[in-house]
């Protein structure tokens, strides 16, 4: 049987399409420890990263049981050494987390069990800038609408004031996935811990966190609908207001106004006349 016109032309796309993408594509992606995936394996990582050259852009997916592990990003050498999971750059909890090398230098991970970690598995990888490879944007399916950004607390930031000026403050606002909040505040005394549900939620649980942040000027990208929670893990902050619910709801659709709306009737018009 003949192959239709169209069918070769999405062939030809299809073709197309992936010469392009493997012709200008920069970034790697690595499967960390490979066919080992996540765990506790003595210089097993210290093996696996040592004869790559990791660039800016390339990411690390992390594959693991999630019941049982975790990826914790810490911030030094020493940490990464001790096996000190106590002041975390970031936690990742999904046993598939895809984390992106955007700055150069080295990047130290481990897992927060401590045993585990210190039977292995840990792994630090050295960034190197190579600015004939521009760091590529996500993949499609990670793209989102462009959102709001809403500043958390607006003027007042993200400290403690009363115990429910956060919840008006949240009440008045309608969020949607690609919107982004952003929280300042003074990161040697105050952190945000983005937690798993409700109950975490009402007694200030900050045990297991979904994800840890602490740069002081922090941008968190809303990107699924549902409930969204967050807290401060510093001793009686959050017991005195310090948290945050947010109810998200799916992207927006876009509005048009009279003139896209009269645009698209004279386009009508025009291939019907």
């Amino acid at each position: 049987m003949a192959i239709t016109t169209t069918v070769k032309k999405m062939i030809l796309f299809v073709i197309t399409t992936l010469t392009v993408l493997m012709g200008t594509s920069s970034a790697t992606i690595y499967k960390v420890g490979d066919s080992d995936g996540w765990t506790a394996k003595e210089d097993t990582y210290y093996s696996w990263a040592y004869p790559k050259e990791f660039h800016v852009g390339d990411s690390l997916v992390f594959d693991y049981d999630r019941n049982i592990n975790d990826v914790t990003q810490v911030l030094g050498a020493l940490e990464y050494h001790f096996c000190d999971s106590s002041s975390p750059k970031a936690v990742y909890k999904t046993g598939q987390d895809v984390v992106t090398l955007t700055e150069p230098g080295f990047h130290y991970f481990i897992s927060s069990n401590h045993s585990q970690c210190s039977s292995g598995q840990k792994l630090d990888v050295l960034v190197i800038h190579d600015p004939s490879r521009p760091v590529p944007p996500p993949p499609p399916s990670k793209i989102l609408p462009f959102g709001k950004m809403y500043k958390v607390g607006d003027s007042k930031g993200w400290k403690v004031y009363n115990s429910d000026f956060y919840y008006k403050w949240s009440e008045e606002k309608l969020f949607h996935v690609g919107d982004s909040l952003l929280f300042e505040y003074a990161n040697e005394v105050n952190d945000v811990l983005e937690i798993s549900g409700d109950l975490e939620f009402k007694f200030c649980d900050p045990t297991s966190p979904i994800a840890v942040h602490k740069t002081g000027q922090d941008l968190v990208k809303l990107t699924k609908p549902g409930v969204h929670y967050f807290i401060s893990s510093e001793p009686g902050h959050c017991e005195a207001g310090l948290k945050l619910r947010v109810v998200v709801a799916p992207a927006a659709v876009p509005k048009f106004s009279p003139i896209d709306r009269f645009i698209s009737w004279l386009r009508t018009f025009r291939h019907h006349h």
